[in-house]
């Protein structure tokens, strides 16, 4: 199967309600490019420094997006073109790209990652640090961001029974997240998206209440 025809099979299956990032990592640019021609414009990365190589070849209607975990110094390099960054887990990792938005005079998107798995591999917020971070004081003074919701990935296992009240987990916490004392209205009028689910379980991800899904091996082959 051709990248294209995979793509088309994937973008027949999901709901329009939901955003297909293609996961694009280690894969060559001609590979994105056959994405790209047949009508994808949201690409995943979890490399900074391959990311924007991708970006300065690539044409500029793409919309980048940043999925892998984030150190705080590499954060200047995708700044000026970013569209939305998915695994944000701490403030100080959102003071750095707020720092970063104000240089490059943009408002940058970003999604919180929300540790939901069994694994200790996995990054991310538990719900107490969210409610914490959300109503803080240092948070408010951001101008320079917008989240846009919540991040999460379930734990790499075979039973779906896990991955599902995992998903479901999220979306409990994505939904108490307008009950949240001190997170005003205006903050939350752009809350929308839950990215959760890959190549081998986005339909369950779906099911839960994902809008946003992250595919890379069903489209572009394994790496």
């Amino acid at each position: 199967m051709s990248i294209q025809s995979n793509l088309n099979t994937i973008k027949a299956s999901l709901p329009e309600h939901v955003i297909l990032v293609a996961v694009s990592k280690t894969k060559p640019v001609s590979d994105l490019m056959q994405a790209y021609e047949a009508g994808q414009r949201i690409f995943g990365e979890n490399k900074i420094q391959e990311m924007t190589e991708k970006w300065e070849q690539m044409p500029k209607d793409i919309q980048w997006h940043m999925i892998g975990h984030v150190q705080s110094n590499k954060v200047k390099f995708m700044a000026p073109y970013v569209t939305l960054i998915h695994g944000v887990d701490s403030l100080k990792l959102l003071q750095e790209i707020n720092k970063q938005a104000l240089k490059n005079n943009r408002t940058i998107d970003c999604l919180l990652q929300i540790y939901i798995a069994e694994e200790e591999s996995k990054f991310g917020l538990d719900e107490n640090e969210l409610n914490e971070l959300l109503t803080s004081a240092e948070f408010k003074e951001l101008k320079n961001i917008r989240i846009l919701g919540l991040m999460g990935m379930a734990t790499f296992t075979e039973d779906q029974n896990q991955i599902k009240k995992e998903f479901t987990h999220l979306k409990s916490i994505f939904d108490s997240l307008k009950s949240i004392e001190g997170y005003g209205k205006d903050a939350l009028q752009c809350v929308s998206t839950i990215s959760m689910g890959m190549s081998g379980d986005y339909q369950l991800a779906i099911e839960c209440g994902s809008t946003m899904v992250r595919i890379g091996s069903s489209i572009f082959g394994g790496r």
